[in-house]
């Protein structure tokens, strides 16, 4: 799955970084920088169908534990913004209030401006982009359970603290306020730092670097695992269905048309085979009955054609019909006379044959070809159609 990790800034001309991420693969596909809110619209194409995630300035969020009551339910929630009331510089009226996880009596709050957080919003509703998750970037940065975890972002640094707790902002003040934090640590602790930049002296602090990774990546990471989002409450962002339809639209109407197009196909195909096996069905019966014509009637023309030719076969003890047609073959194919109907009388070992040959010379050479192979031959009448001769022949075997 991939992903697109966008970073917002306070103001519309605060620089944005941005990343795409394949968490299958652990890989980055593209990374880089905007100017200003301006060009988020750039992402678009990079957006594709891929989820959007935005990261907020921490410096714009208060993150804040707030003590409940034991046994306090969620309707208490909406007490907590009068809890804090002392705590904040503004009107409770002006600011949201996001809910994260309650842990025993304390319970997470995100508080942020209406006005920020409309704005935010608009820049990515402007920009084309559809983005349902948005984050502190603070607590996209790694939790360091020993300590704190500081990380460099342009010119910005990123510090968490602790689960709930972190400070973003230009390194001319945050880097002394991390110092006087540190004189003031009742127990030594641990600074993952994901920067290059030059920490002052802390007493107390022990600094690692781990292995070096694209700031951007590292805030991904992060992000994907966190469960916390500001869209919330009359923020929270309606699933994309028309935004996705409209992606999809072209290419399920093509579907549709070639779907069509394939069943009209299929369609006329099958009328034409359906034709074509009734046409072929009505010349076998043709020919069926032109050479049975006492056959009589049948649901299989197959069966009944095997039963007739093993009845035929086995009738008129060594001269059958089959037997007497395959010694009349050669006379046939030297004379060039083809049966038109054929009639075999079983009680008189006599075939009866309607032939058509090219001339009355052909019917003649028939007759003394079928008599050298010892067979009687009796000519009928013959007549003329057309460039043709049609005569009735009667054969009798002689064995």
């Amino acid at each position: 799955m991939e992903q697109l990790i966008v970073r917002l800034g306070s103001r519309a001309d605060d620089p944005i970084h941005w990343l795409v991420w394949s968490d299958n693969e652990g890989e980055i596909i593209a990374s880089g920088e905007l100017p200003d809110a301006s060009q988020l619209s750039t992402l678009s194409e990079r957006a594709g169908d891929r989820s959007v995630i935005a990261l907020a300035p921490g410096s714009d969020i208060l993150l804040k534990w707030v003590d409940l009551p034991p046994r306090a339910g969620r309707k208490v929630l909406s007490a907590i913004p009068y809890m804090l009331e002392d705590e904040l510089a503004t009107d409770i009226e002006s600011q949201f209030f996001a809910y994260g996880e309650k842990v025993g009596n304390q319970q997470a709050v995100a508080v942020v401006s209406h006005a920020q957080m409309s704005t935010w919003k608009q820049w990515l509703d402007d920009a084309g982009l559809y983005c349902d998750t948005l984050l502190p970037d603070v607590l996209s940065v790694p939790h360091n359970p020993d300590g704190w975890t500081l990380l460099t972002l342009g010119e910005q640094l990123i510090l968490r603290e602790d689960s709930w707790r972190g400070m973003q902002g230009e390194s001319t003040w945050l880097l002394p306020t991390l110092a006087h934090y540190a004189d003031h640590l009742e127990q030594p602790i641990t600074l993952v730092s994901y920067t290059d930049v030059t920490l002052p002296e802390m007493p107390g602090v022990t600094v690692t670097a781990p292995p070096a990774e694209l700031p951007m990546q590292v805030l991904a990471k992060e992000a994907l695992a966190c469960r916390f989002n500001l869209f919330q409450g009359s923020y929270k962002i309606k699933r994309n269905t028309r935004s996705a339809w409209h992606r999809w639209r072209l290419a399920a109407a093509l579907a549709v048309v070639a779907i069509g197009a394939s069943l009209v196909d299929k369609g006329l195909t099958l009328y034409q085979l359906q034709q074509q096996n009734e046409a072929l069905r009505a010349q076998i019966e043709e020919t069926v009955d032109a050479g049975f014509p006492n056959i009589g009637p049948y649901r299989d023309v197959k069966r009944k054609l095997q039963s007739e030719l093993a009845r035929l076969e086995q009738s008129g003890g060594s001269a059958s019909m089959l037997v007497m047609l395959e010694q009349l073959s050669g006379p046939f194919s030297a004379s060039q006379v083809r049966p038109q109907t054929l009639r075999f009388d079983a009680s008189r070992t006599e075939i009866r044959v309607q032939a058509v040959g090219s001339s009355f010379e052909a019917l003649e050479s028939f007759r003394r070809q079928a008599e050298n192979a010892g067979f009687v031959v009796e000519q009928g009448a013959i007549n003329n159609r057309d460039d043709e001769v049609i005569g009735t022949v009667s054969i009798r075997s002689t064995s």
